[in-house]
């Protein structure tokens, strides 16, 4: 059947099914309704990998307002979030596409290879300090005393923060993120006041860059304000989206994945056997769990996609996840294997809005992966069934991940 005869179906997450088995469910979705309907989201959907890697690519398609938190508050409601609105709208990729083109060439100026080249060796030793920190207790919870603390510390020392505030960059980080997802009001308060904190830490360190610039981020946007790129309130907000989503992201990947490598002893086993084959497993672990299951687009004009004409200003959900286990791409797409050599899965995304963070978030969870096996051996979860909680409309997050050595 062409997809031209095909119906769009609607489909509903709320259902037992939808909720106890996301990947089943979207393989489900994929195999009737290539373009699908989800009423209660007012959005369309697309799960194959075609058509998701099409959709990424296409102009037309322009990056989804993450406003539509605040869209359902009332009017006097929003005016008092009006603060996280103005600082949401400056984010690259939450731009109009010109700013987010400006903001992205303005940062591949500092993500350069040669940039995660020389933060490697900092890695290394966080994750060297973060192990010491739980040596003598023979447990930890790899979130809270490892996948949450190694990135912050990174991208701290890529805003340049001191050390000693690392602690706070998390706490500051951790409130965020109802912005992200379905906030309630208090939350999307307390995310409000934590923001603002760190726009005044972070006007406060741009101020001495612009008088001793050093090799950091900051350092790179007081320059690009001298030129007159950027505004410090563009600088300092894209600040803030550096910490979150460069935190966030590699957090839950290294997280997710080392419960993938528990769910999968064998290949657990072949990794240990085998250090050299990380990258291979941390690209596995990307397709199978990554940490972006579904990203929003809105089409800017009428755009055909699965064989149906979408009208401008629709939304669309972007499955990655379900793109990643397509079985036209991927052989045994369901099956975890850290040998899978053809791997092109789209969990960083493609084209203009490509994850500029990549190989960042490649490195730190290859060296940690490689430090935590290396240095406990008989590594072995400490939990009977993972402790998560759901992040709409598909995906979930580790709250929790306790393990024994």
């Amino acid at each position: 059947m062409s997809d031209h005869a095909t119906t769009v179906r609607e489909y509903h997450l709320s259902t037992p099914e939808a909720m106890a088995d996301p990947n089943a469910y979207l393989h489900r979705i994929r195999a009737e309704s290539p373009l699908a309907r989800l009423p209660q989201l007012g959005a369309h959907l697309l799960t194959r990998y075609a058509d998701v890697s099409a959709a990424l690519r296409d102009k037309r398609m322009d990056s989804a307002n993450m406003l539509r938190v605040l869209q359902r508050l009332t009017p006097a409601e929003q005016a008092e979030l009006e603060p996280v609105r103005r600082a949401v709208e400056m984010w690259m990729g939450h731009a109009v596409p010109a700013d987010h083109v400006r903001f992205q060439q303005l940062l591949k100026r500092y993500f350069t290879p040669a940039t995660v080249d020389r933060l490697r060796p900092r890695v290394r030793e966080f994750t060297e300090e973060l192990l010491d920190a739980v040596a003598s207790k023979g447990e930890m919870d790899v979130v809270r005393d490892l996948a949450y603390p190694l990135p912050a510390n990174v991208i701290a020392e890529m805003l340049g923060m001191p050390i000693s505030d690392r602690e706070q960059l998390q706490a500051w980080s951790r409130d965020i993120l109802p912005v992200f997802g379905d906030g309630d009001l208090a939350s999307l308060r307390e995310a409000q006041r934590s923001m603002l904190e760190m726009h005044d830490y972070l006007r406060a360190i741009a101020a001495d860059r612009r008088r001793h610039p050093r090799e950091d981020v900051l350092s790179m946007f007081m320059a690009a304000e001298a030129e007159g790129i950027v505004t410090e309130d563009e600088a300092v907000a894209n600040c803030v989206l550096l910490l979150f989503a460069g935190h966030e992201t590699t957090a839950n990947l290294i997280a997710n994945g080392l419960v993938l490598l528990f769910e999968n002893p064998d290949q657990l086993a072949r990794l240990r056997a085998d250090p050299d084959l990380t990258p291979q497993a941390v690209e596995e672990m990307l397709r199978c769990d990554g940490p972006a299951g579904v990203i929003g687009r809105v089409a800017t004009e009428p755009v055909e996609l699965a064989g149906h004409t979408v009208p401008a200003g629709e939304h669309v959900l972007l499955a990655l996840m379900a793109a990643n286990r397509d079985p036209e791409v991927f052989e045994n797409p369901d099956v975890f294997d850290i040998t899978r050599t053809r791997n092109r899965h789209l969990s960083f995304g493609m084209g203009t809005y490509y994850c500029l963070g990549a190989a960042l978030a490649r490195m730190e969870t290859d060296e940690c992966l490689r430090i935590l096996l290396r240095r406990y051996p008989d590594l072995r979860p400490a939990y009977q069934v993972p402790d998560r909680a759901p992040a709409p409309p598909f995906g979930h997050r580790l709250i929790s991940l306790p393990v024994a050595f």
